[in-house]
C-alpha cells in the first residue's frame, strides 16, 4: 500500500477494525519513511456482472460511476456520504444476487431512482432528470406531477404540505 504523502510503499498496520456492516476492514497504518498515518480499507472482491450500455457496449461494473452520480443528485442536499454508500452497497448486493453474468444499465438506473425516491425527493428529480434525459420540458413536467401526486397521497400531508407542529399533530 502505498503512503498517501510520500508514496512510499513501506508501512505496517497499527489497528484494524471490521466496519460497523461487516462487509470491510479498516486499517490504520503508519509509513516508515515519513511516520504519517493514513486509513486504508479492504473488501472482498465480488464478481460483479458486465454493464451493457443503451447502446449496447459492455463495460465493466464500476461502483465509483454509482457513488458519484448519487453524490451529484445528492449536492448541497441533506444526504450525508454514510447513506449515498449505503445506497450503493445495496445496488451492488442486489446486482450479486441476482447472479446474472451481464445487466442492462437500466436496471443500475432505475435501482438508483427508487433509493433517491425515498431518501430526497429533490435529489431524485435531479437523477431522474439526467438518467431519463427528458426531451423537453413537458417530459420533465410529467415526472415531477406524478412525484406530486405521490407526495399527497401520503399520511399526514395536506395538499403536498406540511402540518403544523402541534402537540396534537406532530409529524414522526
Amino acid at each position: 500500500m502505498k503512503c498517501p504523502f510520500c508514496h512510499e510503499t513501506d508501512n505496517r498496520v497499527i489497528d484494524s477494525r471490521l466496519s460497523k456492516d461487516g462487509h470491510m476492514v479498516r486499517r490504520r497504518r503508519e509509513c516508515l519513511k515519513c511516520s504519517r498515518r493514513f486509513t486504508t480499507y479492504e473488501r472482498v472482491e465480488e464478481t460483479m456482472p458486465l454493464v451493457v450500455k443503451k447502446d449496447g457496449r459492455r463495460e465493466s461494473y464500476d461502483r465509483m460511476k454509482i457513488v458519484n452520480g448519487l453524490k451529484r443528485a445528492c449536492e448541497k442536499r441533506p444526504v450525508s456520504i454514510n447513506t449515498i454508500e449505503a445506497v450503493a452497497d445495496r445496488i451492488e448486493r442486489g446486482l450479486q444476487e441476482r447472479g446474472d453474468k451481464e445487466v442492462p444499465s437500466s436496471v443500475i438506473g432505475e435501482t438508483a431512482m427508487r433509493e433517491l425516491h425515498d431518501i430526497d425527493q429533490v435529489a431524485y428529480v435531479r437523477f431522474a432528470s439526467v438518467y431519463r434525459s427528458f426531451k423537453d420540458i413537458n417530459e420533465f413536467m410529467v415526472e415531477l406531477e406524478e412525484l406530486l401526486k405521490e407526495r399527497k397521497a401520503l399520511p399526514g400531508r395536506q395538499g403536498g404540505q406540511r402540518q403544523k407542529k402541534g402537540p396534537e399533530n406532530r409529524l414522526p
